[in-house]
């Protein structure tokens, strides 16, 4: 049976726990500074405050799910342990102490995965499966869009005290690093971007609320990422353009339709019924994440988002807000 310590209860932390105890065989130790955790116990899981008390339990696994700027200093103490790492996304707001974390890992042969679901929506993995298999020709351009209203992710807490909206989680363009990640896993490596990020709603944050972006691909693919956090509804899409047609996905319809630009005509390639912008709906994903990387650390394999991916996209994202700084464009 495998032990895995999960620093960090809220919101993620929470799901993950869940899902661990409904979907594995696993032990679960949670490190956490909440006083109000006892109903847990009747779980067989251990509850402790600091996280030299919950490596002295000689966890094998670590689930990194408390706040964005403690998740490299935490990655660091539970990778010299030799614990195989899940770091909730993104990997952090900075690239403060990354690259002896990247030692730490290559070093110990650690199993790493960056907590990066939309890898695992189906739309998501259709628009990737339809670009290699070249059912649109050569891509030439691709448009996305997430916007959402802050204040909305968690009703029932103050947004303007939570992390996400302090300096601690890096702002839009970091906290929001799924529509990068995605891009990044189908189309590639990013060679330059053009920034406009910042302060610009009535939001009463402490980092940008607004990302927009022109990405250029190594493979000279130009993209656009439009990200905000005062859109309501919430809303998501994607816009892919090749020779031979487009691809099209957006999380009202949860569709993605194909046009073929011989025969001038959409069609339907896939229709999920699922919401994954609700939050129980969604459960899914993170359901298949993490039997995903259970199952790469049973057979000691790759992740498909391990440490390199979340290193590379965070330094992309980093990137954004300083083009908008300089005002020009930038080589991540």
């Amino acid at each position: 049976m495998l032990k895995v310590l999960v620093v960090g209860y809220g919101s993620i932390g929470k799901r993950h726990v869940n899902n661990i105890l409904s979907n594995t065989n696993s032990e679960i130790i949670i490190c956490t500074k909440r006083r109000d955790l006892g109903h847990l116990k009747k779980h067989g899981i251990k509850i402790y405050n600091s996280l030299e008390e919950s490596l002295e339990d000689k966890p094998d696994i670590g689930f990194i799910t408390n706040e964005t700027s403690l998740h490299i200093p935490t990655a660091l103490k539970l990778a010299n342990a030799g614990l195989d790492l899940f770091i909730e996304k993104p990997l952090s707001n900075s690239m403060t102490s990354v690259k002896q974390l990247e030692k730490i890992v290559r070093k110990k042969r650690l199993v790493t995965m960056i907590g990066c679901n939309f890898r695992f929506h189906p739309c998501i993995k259709k628009l990737k499966q339809l670009v290699c298999d070249n059912r649109i020709g050569e891509v030439i351009s691709v448009q996305a869009e997430n916007g959402s209203y802050l204040p909305d992710y968690h009703p029932w807490e103050d947004y303007k005290t939570r992390f996400t909206g302090s300096s601690m989680g890096g702002g839009v363009s970091v906290s929001e690093i799924h529509d990068l990640d995605y891009l990044y896993w189908i189309f590639g490596d990013i060679k330059e971007v053009l920034s406009i990020t910042g302060k610009f709603s009535h939001l009463k944050t402490r980092t940008s609320d607004l990302s927009s972006s022109i990405i250029k691909f190594r493979n000279d693919i130009v993209g656009q990422l439009y990200l905000d956090w005062f859109q309501r509804p919430a809303f998501r899409r994607c816009k892919i353009k090749g020779t031979k047609g487009i691809l099209y996905w957006d999380s009202d319809s949860n569709e993605v339709k194909i046009f073929n630009s011989k025969r001038s005509k959409w069609k339907s390639v896939l229709k999920v019924k699922t919401n994954y912008l609700d939050y129980y709906q969604k459960n899914p994903m993170y359901v298949d994440e993490i039997k995903h990387f259970l199952n790469c650390v049973k057979n000691r394999k790759d992740t498909i988002s391990d440490l390199s991916d979340g290193v590379r996209t965070l330094q992309i994202s980093l990137s954004m807000e300083k083009s908008s700084k300089l005002k020009r464009v930038v080589k991540p």
